[in-house]
Protein backbone atom coordinates (compact mmCIF):
# COMPACT_ATOMS: atom_id res chain seq x y z
CA UNK A 1 0.00 0.00 0.00
CA UNK A 2 2.72 2.60 0.83
CA UNK A 3 4.38 2.02 -2.58
CA UNK A 4 1.06 2.78 -4.27
CA UNK A 5 0.72 6.06 -2.34
CA UNK A 6 4.30 7.03 -3.23
CA UNK A 7 3.59 6.37 -6.91
CA UNK A 8 0.44 8.50 -6.77
CA UNK A 9 2.35 11.33 -5.04
CA UNK A 10 5.12 11.17 -7.65
CA UNK A 11 2.59 11.18 -10.47
CA UNK A 12 0.85 14.25 -9.01
CA UNK A 13 4.20 15.97 -8.45
CA UNK A 14 5.38 15.37 -12.01
CA UNK A 15 2.02 16.32 -13.49
CA UNK A 16 1.72 19.66 -11.74
CA UNK A 17 5.34 20.78 -11.40
CA UNK A 18 6.59 19.57 -14.78
CA UNK A 19 5.51 22.72 -16.65
CA UNK A 20 7.17 24.89 -14.01
CA UNK A 21 10.45 23.01 -14.27
CA UNK A 22 10.66 23.12 -18.06
CA UNK A 23 12.74 25.82 -19.68
CA UNK A 24 10.72 28.78 -20.84
CA UNK A 25 10.18 28.79 -24.59
CA UNK A 26 12.34 31.06 -26.70
CA UNK A 27 10.53 34.28 -27.59
CA UNK A 28 12.76 35.29 -30.48
CA UNK A 29 12.22 33.80 -33.92
CA UNK A 30 14.98 31.48 -35.13
CA UNK A 31 16.25 34.17 -37.49
CA UNK A 32 16.25 36.89 -34.81
CA UNK A 33 17.87 34.57 -32.27
CA UNK A 34 20.68 33.75 -34.70
CA UNK A 35 21.24 37.48 -35.36
CA UNK A 36 21.24 38.37 -31.65
CA UNK A 37 23.62 35.56 -30.70
CA UNK A 38 26.00 36.59 -33.48
CA UNK A 39 25.88 40.36 -32.89
CA UNK A 40 25.36 40.47 -29.12
CA UNK A 41 27.31 37.43 -27.85
CA UNK A 42 27.68 38.90 -24.35
CA UNK A 43 23.93 39.47 -23.95
CA UNK A 44 22.38 38.15 -20.77
CA UNK A 45 18.79 36.92 -20.73
CA UNK A 46 16.02 37.63 -18.25
CA UNK A 47 13.53 34.96 -17.24
CA UNK A 48 10.98 36.54 -19.59
CA UNK A 49 13.22 36.48 -22.66
CA UNK A 50 14.57 40.03 -22.75
CA UNK A 51 18.26 40.14 -23.64
CA UNK A 52 20.56 42.91 -22.52
CA UNK A 53 24.15 44.09 -22.40
CA UNK A 54 25.16 46.50 -19.64
CA UNK A 55 27.47 49.11 -21.15
CA UNK A 56 27.77 51.33 -18.08
CA UNK A 57 26.98 50.03 -14.59
CA UNK A 58 24.54 52.05 -12.53
CA UNK A 59 24.39 52.59 -8.78
CA UNK A 60 21.72 52.41 -6.12
CA UNK A 61 18.33 50.84 -6.01
CA UNK A 62 16.25 49.74 -8.98
CA UNK A 63 12.92 51.41 -9.78
CA UNK A 64 9.82 49.82 -8.29
CA UNK A 65 6.30 49.78 -9.70
CA UNK A 66 4.85 53.26 -9.30
CA UNK A 67 8.20 55.07 -9.46
CA UNK A 68 8.71 57.63 -12.21
CA UNK A 69 11.82 57.06 -14.30
CA UNK A 70 13.57 59.60 -16.52
CA UNK A 71 15.65 58.24 -19.36
CA UNK A 72 17.03 58.78 -22.82
CA UNK A 73 16.83 56.12 -25.50
CA UNK A 74 17.18 55.21 -29.14
CA UNK A 75 15.06 52.43 -30.62
CA UNK A 76 16.18 50.42 -33.63
CA UNK A 77 15.17 47.35 -35.57
CA UNK A 78 17.64 44.46 -35.72
CA UNK A 79 18.81 45.74 -39.12
CA UNK A 80 19.94 48.99 -37.44
CA UNK A 81 17.16 51.24 -38.75
CA UNK A 82 16.24 53.91 -36.21
CA UNK A 83 12.49 54.05 -35.57
CA UNK A 84 12.33 56.27 -32.47
CA UNK A 85 14.54 58.22 -30.10
CA UNK A 86 14.39 60.62 -27.21
CA UNK A 87 17.91 61.81 -26.46
CA UNK A 88 17.42 65.24 -24.88
CA UNK A 89 19.02 65.04 -21.42
CA UNK A 90 17.43 68.35 -20.43
CA UNK A 91 13.94 66.99 -21.15
CA UNK A 92 14.20 63.21 -20.79
CA UNK A 93 11.43 60.75 -21.51
CA UNK A 94 9.51 59.95 -18.31
CA UNK A 95 6.96 57.35 -17.34
CA UNK A 96 5.59 55.59 -14.28
CA UNK A 97 6.95 52.03 -14.01
CA UNK A 98 4.47 49.17 -13.99
CA UNK A 99 1.47 51.22 -15.12
CA UNK A 100 1.27 50.06 -18.77
CA UNK A 101 2.37 53.44 -20.08
CA UNK A 102 5.06 51.80 -22.25
CA UNK A 103 5.61 48.42 -23.86
CA UNK A 104 5.67 45.45 -21.49
CA UNK A 105 9.37 44.81 -22.09
CA UNK A 106 10.24 48.28 -20.85
CA UNK A 107 8.08 47.96 -17.74
CA UNK A 108 9.82 44.67 -16.94
CA UNK A 109 13.37 45.74 -17.70
CA UNK A 110 13.24 49.13 -15.96
CA UNK A 111 12.76 47.29 -12.68
CA UNK A 112 16.28 45.86 -12.93
CA UNK A 113 18.15 48.96 -14.10
CA UNK A 114 19.94 51.31 -11.73
CA UNK A 115 20.36 55.07 -11.92
CA UNK A 116 23.16 55.97 -14.33
CA UNK A 117 23.08 52.58 -16.06
CA UNK A 118 23.24 52.36 -19.85
CA UNK A 119 22.16 49.15 -21.55
CA UNK A 120 21.45 47.70 -24.93
CA UNK A 121 18.09 45.99 -24.47
CA UNK A 122 16.70 43.50 -26.99
CA UNK A 123 12.96 43.07 -26.61
CA UNK A 124 11.12 40.22 -28.34
CA UNK A 125 8.04 41.23 -30.33
CA UNK A 126 5.80 39.51 -27.78
CA UNK A 127 6.96 42.00 -25.10
CA UNK A 128 6.90 44.96 -27.51
CA UNK A 129 4.11 45.54 -30.06
CA UNK A 130 3.41 41.88 -30.81
CA UNK A 131 1.33 40.68 -33.71
CA UNK A 132 -0.35 44.05 -34.22
CA UNK A 133 2.83 46.11 -34.51
CA UNK A 134 2.51 49.89 -34.34
CA UNK A 135 1.82 50.93 -37.93
CA UNK A 136 3.23 52.55 -39.85
CA UNK A 137 6.56 52.73 -37.98
CA UNK A 138 6.81 49.29 -36.41
CA UNK A 139 5.81 46.19 -38.37
CA UNK A 140 4.06 43.28 -36.69
CA UNK A 141 6.17 40.61 -34.92
CA UNK A 142 9.27 42.81 -34.78
CA UNK A 143 12.11 42.40 -32.28
CA UNK A 144 13.28 45.81 -31.04
CA UNK A 145 16.71 46.95 -29.86
CA UNK A 146 16.99 49.91 -27.50
CA UNK A 147 19.95 51.80 -26.13
CA UNK A 148 18.61 53.07 -22.80
CA UNK A 149 20.26 55.24 -20.19
CA UNK A 150 18.41 55.63 -16.89
CA UNK A 151 18.99 59.19 -15.71
CA UNK A 152 16.80 59.43 -12.62
CA UNK A 153 14.28 57.65 -10.42
CA UNK A 154 11.57 59.53 -8.55
CA UNK A 155 10.06 57.44 -5.78
CA UNK A 156 6.29 57.15 -5.64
Amino acid sequence: MPAFIIRICLLVLVTFTGPVLRAQREKLSDEDLEFVEKNFPAAQKTSTGIRYVIQVEGKGDCPQPGDIVALIYAGRFLNGTLFDQHIDREHPFQFRVGRNQVIEGWDQFMQQMKKGERCVVIIPAELAYGMRGSPPRIPRDTTLVFLIELLDIKRK
